[in-house]
Parts: C-alpha cells; structure tokens; sequence
C-alpha cells in the first residue's frame, strides 16, 4: 500500500525505511510504531488517521473482532442478538487471557470492517469456493480455541492496539508477510506483531479481490508461525467500519414495521356546493376530460379550481355549474317519484359545455343511463360520449364533441348535511351483457343434456328370443 510502513528486522536503535505521502524517511522501529499509533489528523486526509475519532462514528458505529489461538482461551458466552459489546467487556475477557507467561499475538488490523463484508464474499450454502476467507475460515476451524465478537463498541482507530499494549505490556511491532521471514522473535517475553490490511476504498480492484488478498497475507503469517513452532494469539478487526448507519438518519425514520410502499398521491376533496350552512350537491372526478371539434387534444379540466356561481338546488332540481377559466361545464338534475318502484329516482338531465372564447354550447342527454334512487350517489368508472356512451348528443352539431369523464361520481340530492357520498350505485349493473350469454349458453346445454339422458332412460331390452333348436315361433295374421 501506499501508505503503509514496512518494517525489515534490526535491533531497537537501528533506524528503518518508512514510506508515507511519498516521502522516505528514517526512523527508530519504535518511533515507526509510535507514528502509527499517534498520527495526528491535520495529515494528509487520504491517509490514515489513528487517533481522531469522530463524535459521530463512535455513538453509533461497531466492528466485528475473532480471535483465535493455538492455546486454550477462556470461555466466552455466546453475546445475545443485537448486544453490542464495550471495549471494558472486551478488557475484562483480555485480562483473564493475557494474565500469565509470554504471550505473541498477531493483530490482523484491516482499514475497514463490518459484518456485512462477511455476508457479501464469505461464501453461502458450502460454496466455500467462492470464499475470500478460506484462510481465515481454516484457522477458526483448526485453532484449539476461539472467540468472535459481531459487534464491537469503535471507540478510536487506536483503541484495540492501546488495549493490546496495556495488556501485554508490549509494544506493537508493524511488519508484513514479505519480512515477517526475516524477523527474529523472541518467545521468551510477549510480543504484539502488527499486520495492517488494505480494504477496497478508492482502490481499482474489487472488495472481492482485495479481501482474498488480505486473507493469502493471513495464511502466510499463520503458516510462518506454524513452521516457527510458535504458539500464538491472532486477532482479526478493522480499524474503522465499513459500513455505518447514521444515528440522524434512524431519528428521522419511523419507528417500527412500515410498508415499503411509496406513498400516493394527494386525493383532491370533491366539488360542494352548500346551500343555507349545508351541502346541496357533491361532484368527484378523477379527470375531466373535452375535445372541441376544432381540435383533437384532450383538455382535463379536473386540474382547474372552478367557481360554482350558477349553481341552485331545491327539492326536485339541482344546477351544479362548474365555472372555469375558458369554460363552463353545468349539470342539470331532476328527481321523480315513480309508482312502480315505490321510490324517488334522480337522473342526470344534461350535461352542458360552453366554450367562452367562441360562445359555442355542447349539450348532452344524460337521463337514459345515468340514475339512481334519491338517496343515492351515482358513480361510473368512465362516462363518456362516444364510447360506450351514457351522454347522447342532443343534436347533430354536438357530435363532433367529446366529453370522458374518468371516475366519476356525483350526488344532487339527499346529502343529509354530510360531506361524503350516499351509497354508490355503479353504472356497471350486475348482469352484464357477458354473463348473459354465459347464463343463456349454459342453460341450453343443460336442457340438450337432460333431453338426452331422459331419451337415453326410455330405451327397453327385448324380453324374449327366438330359440334356434325349438320351433319357430308363429305370429298368426289374421286378415
């Protein structure tokens, strides 16, 4: 990396190459570890930053840390669901594990790491082919003990090597695969061996490529240390998450089981035009739309805000008149008590269309498919004048007219002082012309059916035969 210092071996004074922001410099292999550990962040901000931790990072972010090693390690309890474990639960398991004798611990420190990487490339369902973390998986497996923590309290780049250090009492040594060869351990006193992993940020290989890379300088150290015959302690974590969720952001989101879907649309309230404090008559459309005949563009005038002056109601007549910037659209209704039915039905007389400009009206005939009882709403999903058309041209100028109104309901009369519609009754009656011939069809080849069974009944059996070794049997014929 191009920023990482290397580390060759030597005594404590003699000086070693270190790169950063491309410039060589030399320094003490203790002073090497002291920059790593306490790089302030008025650095370069590419680079990495080892002790600023931001107040925002720490109330909110974790990383996940295993730990292996070749000897035994205290027992941990498995961490609940969802439990987040604090840098002191994390010193006070260290204490046990570090308490006696020499120690040589290896500290896997990668740029950034969460859970999720393990999810995205740790290989599912045994297809451990596609795994970045063979290496890794192989030493949890054959490790006499271990231990993961999936969440763990980030408090500072610096925290987990600070607490590595107190509890060793030893200082971090920072090398890599290529000179680990070269370095001379002493198994005598504790040893904390720092291992600093890239992480896919800004790099041109991919989170896949960069991760099984990490992971062979994994399997190289191990297997170093195992050719060594050195027990040792091995540590995997991130300096900082990879991925982090935003404290704003969970505050501003609600709480709780919320469906994915999008809100809709604002639904416009209907048209109302009250008499004396209370509402006479009540209009909803989801489009209104004309076509003139001079034109053949559609104009929806549910998109305006009209003014309702013109409009009247009384017991048996109703005017809604719709006033709008260019035109004028009215609807005049009537009721009527009808003997046969024994109720009060409203029907919508015409439909009018007045076009200011030109002063030209459209009139359309209403009443012979639009109605409903008095108390009722009347609704249809689509009226329109010229397919299927419930709004006849009153006469031959108005042919050329087109009016198409999209859910469309309307109400003139018995609104009870309420502002919602009466019960609906729907334009679409219940037998359609398709279910009558259904009906009819079916009705038909159930009686050619019942006619066949009852021919098929009356058919008899003879009930004597001709015997061909006894005498023919003789049918007089009398003349």
């Amino acid at each position: 990396m191009g920023n990482t210092a290397h580390t060759v071996t030597g005594g404590d004074d003699q000086r070693w190459p270190c790169s950063w922001s491309d410039q060589e410099h030399y320094y003490p292999r203790r002073e090497i570890v002291r920059i790593l550990l306490s790089l302030p962040s008025s650095h370069d901000p590419e680079q990495r930053q080892y002790v600023t931790a931001s107040p925002y990072w720490s109330s909110t972010a974790q990383v996940p840390l295993l730990m292996w090693s070749s000897k035994s390690l205290p027992p941990l309890a498995s961490p609940l669901a969802g439990h987040i474990t604090s840098m002191e639960e994390l010193a006070a398991y260290l204490t046990p594990a570090f308490g006696s004798g020499p120690h040589t611990v290896l500290l896997f420190l990668q740029d950034k790491l969460s859970k999720d990487d393990f999810t995205l490339f740790g290989g599912v369902f045994g297809n451990k082919q596609e795994s970045s973390f063979r290496n890794l998986e192989a030493a949890l497996q054959s490790s006499s003990s271990s231990m993961t923590l999936p969440a763990l309290e980030w408090t500072g780049e610096s925290a987990i090597p600070s607490l590595l250090q107190e509890k060793l009492g030893a200082s971090p040594l920072l090398v890599d695969a290529d000179t680990l060869s070269h370095l001379s351990l002493n198994t005598s006193v504790s040893n904390l061996l720092l291992i600093n992993l890239p992480y896919c940020s800004g790099s041109l290989k991919s989170c896949k490529e960069v991760l099984s890379g990490n992971d062979e300088v994994m399997g190289k150290v191990l297997s170093f240390l195992k050719a060594k015959d050195v027990s040792y302690t091995a540590i995997y974590t991130g300096l900082q998450p990879s991925q982090v969720i935003s404290r704003s952001s969970l505050l501003n989101q609600q709480v709780g089981r919320t469906l994915l879907q999008a809100p809709g649309a604002a639904v416009r309230p209907p048209i109302i035009y009250n008499v004396s404090g209370g509402p006479c008559i009540m209009l909803w459309a989801q489009s209104l739309l004309i076509s003139l005949p001079s034109s053949s563009e559609w104009i929806d005038l549910a998109a305006q805000s009209p003014t309702l002056s013109g409009s009247m109601c009384n017991s048996t007549n109703s005017m809604l008149v719709l006033n709008f910037v260019n035109y004028t659209l009215s609807f005049a209704m009537s009721q009527r008590f009808y003997p046969v039915s024994a109720r009060n039905w409203f029907t919508l007389d015409s439909v009018q269309l007045q076009v200011h400009q030109t002063g030209q009206t459209g009139s359309f005939i209403g009443s012979r498919g639009i109605y409903a009882p008095a108390e009722y709403s009347f609704r249809c999903q689509s009226v329109s004048s010229f397919r299927d058309a419930l709004l006849i041209p009153s006469n031959q100028n108005t042919t050329q007219w087109r009016l198409n109104f999209i859910d469309f309901q309307i109400q003139g009369f018995g609104l009870s002082n309420s502002t919602n519609f009466s019960y609906a009754s729907d334009c679409a009656g219940f037998f359609t012309a398709g279910i009558w011939m259904g009906l009819i069809t079916s009705l038909l080849m159930l009686l050619i059916f019942v006619y066949g069974l009852h021919m098929i009944m009356q058919l008899n059996t003879m009930d004597r035969f001709d015997d061909p070794k006894g005498p023919s049997i003789s049918v007089p014929q009398s003349e």
